[in-house]
């Protein structure tokens, strides 16, 4: 039985587009109409991460508010593993808009029995933002919160962290994976790429 849920954050200020980027639209679908759309082709549960509970009423998924406000992303990672009976999360930003629900059920493989699985590029670099998360991390969120240390690479870094490799996505890898979209040039070259095709 399908014991995890995915959470598809979306309580972010988008100060640095200058208006909602969840409401951007590609393909005729705001970025998060199409990552919950995606999402529910391999999830059974599919959940939205908000701030605000009066936002996005319109999207189809259920919410999750951050219980504890202010912390970024890891507001709702806490606020997903506090709040759901499930073995764990797959936590994906709507604003990567080429994020893939195959590669999440690969990174969730590779996961095994560890308490965390992320992606690790070339560069060392790590995409928190794509990755899976067991319910046995809620105290370390809690934890990290307390001490007013939102990054959610520090939560990585004391968890049993698996770090897969794009070579073991195999096929599923694609340099726009993590395309993220944030500024208003971001957006545009996202719109390009779409046009190419997507996951």
């Amino acid at each position: 039985m399908d014991m995890t849920a995915a959470v598809v954050l979306a309580g972010g200020a988008s100060r640095r587009m200058g208006r909602d980027k969840m409401m951007l639209e590609l393909g005729g679908q705001t970025l998060l109409e199409s990552a919950v759309s995606k999402f529910k082709q391999e999830f059974a549960d599919v959940f939205v991460s908000v701030a605000d509970e009066s936002k996005y009423s319109d999207v189809a998924a259920r919410k999750i508010v951050d219980i504890k406000p202010g912390a970024g992303p890891l507001s709702g990672l806490h606020a997903a593993l506090a709040t759901l009976s499930c073995d764990g999360v797959f936590l994906v930003a709507a604003d990567i808009p080429f994020a893939c629900p195959h590669a999440a059920r690969r990174v969730i493989e590779l996961c095994g029995d560890r308490e965390a699985a992320v992606i690790r590029l070339s560069d060392g670099k790590l995409e928190p933002l794509f990755g899976f998360y067991r319910s046995s991390l809620l105290p370390k969120c809690s934890d990290a919160i307390q001490r007013g240390d939102y990054r959610m690479t520090e939560v990585l870094a004391v968890a049993d962290t698996r770090f897969v490799s794009p070579d073991e996505l195999g096929a599923l890898w694609d340099e726009k994976l993590f395309l993220n979209v944030n500024r208003p040039e971001d957006f545009d070259k996202a719109a390009i790429e779409f046009s190419h095709g997507r996951c």
